[in-house]
């Protein structure tokens, strides 16, 4: 697979026009004067690539999405950080990949905010609808995914997985709302084809060891593709990384592993101890759908706060030749669940 150029992207290429900030449009075939496809990578670890090591660092299913984008050359941004919450990814990442001008851009993030006491699924909502006008407003085709319940992963007790569980749900939902708010490509991480697989996921089962991150890139991949967003070959799904040792895995445990489990202890634990007594207490009366219908309304009125999209800048008054070739805006917002392994 040819090399790509280490900046990374996500792009609304319009066909036989320019895009709205004035730029020609992305041809899939490349040739002389066209500039690279940009493709920028937002989120959190997900997206840095944690799981997926390599010798230069983290690599991930963003990297490995990107060479498979076009036959020519690629530049490529990762800007996604471990930890990343909603709210760092509009302040901070949203502005530094804007500066990149992408053609397709990642956003992929929620599940630390769901593991926060700071929770919030009205700032959650509004913060990443402003992420996603902003990028698509520039001419970046977005990429998005629905991602798995956290306690599910991590097997807690029922009094503890329910609380996170519907805020994963909340957090879901409204990255569906806003994918078809947005026209975005959507991936479905949340299924159980997906989180069932352990051959898939980390020694933390929280993050896509080397072949889940495969995985991911194909999914995107078969997605895009099917839009005319993709023309390079699809991402290999062989591992080309020796699966990591008993010891190595140990060593991660017991170093990082247990850092972020004492982080959540001083932040997140008192309160979902608070919540757990709250749900059980509630489920002792057979009240618990009332929490799930609560956290219902609560997402459905984030969602009715948000004002009106504007309209699309017009193009440049002297639009660019047309190009055939040029990439077309997806003409469906929500994908499909993950393909088999």
């Amino acid at each position: 697979m040819r090399p790509v150029r280490r900046t990374r992207t996500n792009a609304v290429v319009r066909p036989l026009r320019g895009r709205p900030d004035g730029e020609p449009p992305v041809s899939a075939r490349g040739g002389a004067g066209e500039r690279p496809l940009r493709f920028a990578a937002l989120g959190d670890s997900l997206t840095e690539g944690v799981g997926d090591p390599v010798v230069t660092g983290p690599r991930g299913w963003a990297a490995l999405l990107a060479p498979a984008l076009t036959p020519h050359p690629v530049e490529f941004r990762n800007l996604a950080t471990s930890g990343a919450l909603v709210h760092d990814v509009a302040a901070d990442q949203t502005p530094r990949a804007l500066t990149y001008r992408p053609d397709l851009a990642a956003v992929i993030v929620g599940v630390n905010d769901t593991l926060r006491s700071s929770f919030d699924i009205g700032r959650i909502t509004a913060d990443l609808d402003q992420a996603f006008q902003r990028l698509s407003r520039q001419g970046a085709v977005l990429l998005t995914a629905c991602l798995p319940d956290p306690g599910r992963m991590l097997r807690l007790p029922a009094p503890l997985a329910r609380p996170l569980a519907r805020r994963q749900r909340a957090v879901n939902s409204v990255v569906h709302a806003l994918s078809a708010r947005h026209d975005a490509v959507h991936l479905h991480l949340a299924d159980a084809g997906w989180t069932a697989d352990w051959s898939l996921w980390s020694a933390d089962r929280l993050h896509p060891n080397e072949r889940g991150h495969r995985l991911v890139a194909a999914g995107f991949h078969a997605l895009l593709a099917e839009r005319g967003l993709a023309r390079g070959p699809a991402p290999v799904r062989a591992p080309d990384q020796p699966p990591p040792t008993r010891a190595q895995t140990l060593r991660w445990l017991a170093t990082a592993g247990t850092a972020w489990v004492a982080r959540r202890c001083r932040d997140l634990l008192p309160q979902l101890l608070a919540l757990s007594a709250t749900e059980a207490a509630h489920w002792a009366r057979g009240t618990g759908a009332r929490l799930d219908a609560r956290a219902r309304q609560q997402t459905t009125a984030a969602l009715a706060v948000l004002p009106a999209l504007p309209a699309l800048p017009k193009p440049s008054a002297t639009p660019s030749p047309p190009v055939p070739s040029a990439l077309p805006r997806p003409s469906a917002p929500l994908g499909r669940p993950l393909p088999g392994p």
